[in-house]
């Protein structure tokens, strides 16, 4: 109960800021020709969204209709019925996609970088599936094939994402580096898919220092005993894919609109920056300042 008043104190503060204006700019750009109060304010559209990624449920129906519906009627005087809620959920969109913005962590000298798969569907329902036809690929990735979307993040050494990016399945891990990477300096540590000299010295040019693994047929690489830790301690932004994935949920295949599919995974990666213990590494200042020097 506390979480809940505490996560809607906070997205209704946004939205009070937010809201305004981007409704006010979408009368100037004639996106929308007039304002119309909805039932529910966008803040506990906001709020229930992001709830069921904080919670247990696998199936947003259940929650909403066994969870919401049964024990938080009085905090929601207002509530939809299912039917119209899941009609009213795209506007919510735009407004979470601004609020991931200001929850973001800040670049602290030591990021890691790496991409996910976000499947869509089963490889063998591949020929019938028709929701993402034109916009979800093939890709491969450690575990093998897979027909959807990739999530290439980049993370601090707190565990707080500071950069996200969605691409097609098919997209290699180094395309999307240069748009990531832009407000960062210090140094960004992947593995062997961002082996790049092209790549390593665009960013060296814009004080971000690549450094990556190499694969088993390359010579390795010489680099200093901070370096070779950090590369080390890369399971920090796999364990942040693991739990957005089995946590926040943010994939599934039940979907059925590409605005249905970036809702639950921008709600989900809310969630997760909400949480308040996030995989982190225990380096001190001290330890930062030298690693970032070495």
């Amino acid at each position: 109960m506390n979480k809940l008043v505490e996560l809607f104190c906070d997205v209704d503060d946004f939205c009070k800021v937010f809201i305004p204006e981007w409704e006010k700019q979408m009368l100037e750009d004639g996106t929308k020709k007039r304002q119309r109060k909805g039932q529910m304010q966008m803040s506990e559209i906001m709020t229930i969204l992001i709830l069921f990624h904080m919670s247990h449920y696998r199936d947003f129906k259940n929650f909403y209709l066994g969870y919401v519906h049964q024990f938080y009627r009085k905090e929601f005087p207002n509530l939809l019925s299912y039917t119209r809620f899941i009609e009213v959920m795209p506007k919510a969109l735009v407004p979470i996609c601004s609020y991931f913005t200001t929850l973001k962590g800040k670049p602290t000298g030591l990021e890691f970088i790496d991409s996910t798969s976000l499947s869509v569907c089963h490889n063998i329902r591949i020929p019938r599936h028709k929701t993402f036809k034109k916009s979800a690929k093939r890709g491969k990735s450690t575990m093998g094939w897979f027909y959807g979307f990739k999530l290439h993040l980049i993370v601090n050494y707190k565990g707080e994402i500071v950069a996200a990016k969605v691409t097609a399945g098919n997209v290699h891990d180094t395309q999307p580096v240069q748009e990531l990477s832009q407000h960062l300096s210090g140094k960004l540590y992947g593995d062997k898919g961002y082996l790049s000299k092209a790549l390593e010295s665009s960013l060296f040019e814009k004080g971000v220092q690549l450094i990556t693994t190499v694969r088993k047929n390359m010579k390795a690489k010489a680099m200093s005993l901070w370096d070779r830790a950090m590369l080390s301690k890369r399971f920090i932004i796999e364990t942040i894919n693991d739990q957005l994935k089995n946590i926040s949920q943010i994939e599934h295949s039940r979907h059925r609109s590409i605005s249905g599919f970036m809702l639950n995974l921008m709600s989900g990666l809310v969630a997760y920056c909400l949480k308040d213990n996030k995989p982190s590494l225990n380096i001190t200042d001290v330890e930062k300042n030298s690693m970032v020097k070495a």
